[in-house]
């Protein structure tokens, strides 16, 4: 049986994003900078990770709460070994949305088999087609064209539509906006600009980095007008957009200058098992160690219900010089 749970602020939980390794094959500037995430830095033990079994009961769990909708993160998700056998071990429970955010870099080579265990749709991180660009951002020289055989690839097997989200930088690849709508256009692809977040704290991050969404909406609409069109969901992150020629549609996720805290439904829980109630959050709590004790079912939806009903975080409608310099958690402990 279902009963939802609302936090202080009256919103429900709906979302669950669950991070499956702390490691990836990339190191871009804006979330795992080279000089913090070099050879010698330590990620987690194996042992430290949830397994596929503990993630399985945690989503069955919190399906009695409300949640209908899982995405699979990172890190670098496609890097855990086998990772087909949880979403199919997830699709099994039945009534859930499941996709996946990923790099894109092994995507060709898996986007079947993560369809024929039950992947509904997945989301690529694409931050520009310039391949020169593309390659400073990821900074391990990797190629635009692999990410685009990715994309294809998952088009073909049916993971669509195929989301593509590309973090926006002044001065870094704010120049290549309007290519890469130009490009997605009349694809079938959205994709969705990213306002750079202040996420972690090892990015860097400045407010002049960031280039508003309205900017990006007002570059692209100069080339290719668009107007707003309604969210699909309550909570749904992306401003959507459609071309007013009716050749598709783009996103603009504005967490910086448009924040959405209001609706915010999403629960996160980072690689070694701990439960964030928000992108921002300096801390989280605990799930592995009562996973691996002796707590039942009921004292795990418990826990889970208590967490989500004391929330009220809303980092983004508060965001000052004071809150920019908290220790938050990586984004690469917990995903987007």
């Amino acid at each position: 049986m279902t009963v939802p749970v609302f936090d202080t602020l009256k919103r429900p939980l709906r979302d669950l994003r669950i991070s499956v390794t702390d490691r990836c094959n990339f190191r871009c500037t804006y979330c795992m900078p080279k000089e913090i995430f070099s050879r010698d830095f330590q990620f987690l033990d194996r042992e430290l990770l949830l397994s596929f079994e503990e993630i399985e009961r945690l989503v069955r769990l919190s399906r009695e709460l409300g949640v209908h909708k899982v995405r699979i993160t990172g890190g670098e998700p496609l890097l855990r070994r086998d990772l087909e056998q949880l979403i199919a071990s997830l699709k099994a429970l039945g009534g859930l949305e499941l996709t996946m955010t990923t790099n894109g870099a092994l995507l060709a080579r898996k986007a079947q088999a993560l369809k024929d265990a039950g992947l509904d749709r997945i989301s690529v991180s694409l931050d520009s087609l310039d391949d020169t660009v593309f390659r400073a951002m990821n900074d391990v020289d990797f190629p635009v064209a692999k990410v685009l055989e990715g994309i294809n690839v998952a088009h073909e097997v049916g993971l669509g539509p195929v989301k593509i989200n590309a973090v926006v930088k002044q001065g870094v690849n704010d120049h290549t906006v309007v290519e890469m709508a130009r490009h997605f256009k009349d694809t079938g692809h959205i994709i969705r600009f990213i306002e750079f977040m202040d996420v972690g704290h090892t990015n860097g991050w400045r407010l002049d980095d960031v280039v508003p969404a309205a900017d990006i909406v007002a570059m692209i609409n100069a080339e290719m007008p668009i107007e707003p069109i309604d969210p699909n969901y309550r909570g749904e992150v992306a401003r959507r957009y459609r071309y007013k020629d009716g050749s598709g549609e783009i996103g603009l996720i504005a967490s910086v200058t448009q924040p959405f805290c209001g609706d915010c439904t999403r629960g996160r829980i980072s690689a070694d098992g701990a439960l964030y109630t928000c992108l921002f959050a300096v801390k989280g709590f605990d799930l592995r160690a009562l996973l691996r004790s002796t707590a039942s079912d009921e004292e795990i939806v418990k826990t889970l219900s208590e967490i989500w009903a004391a929330r009220d975080d809303r980092y983004s409608e508060i965001r000052s010089s004071e809150t920019v310099d908290l220790p938050k958690v990586e984004m690469s402990y917990i995903g987007g």
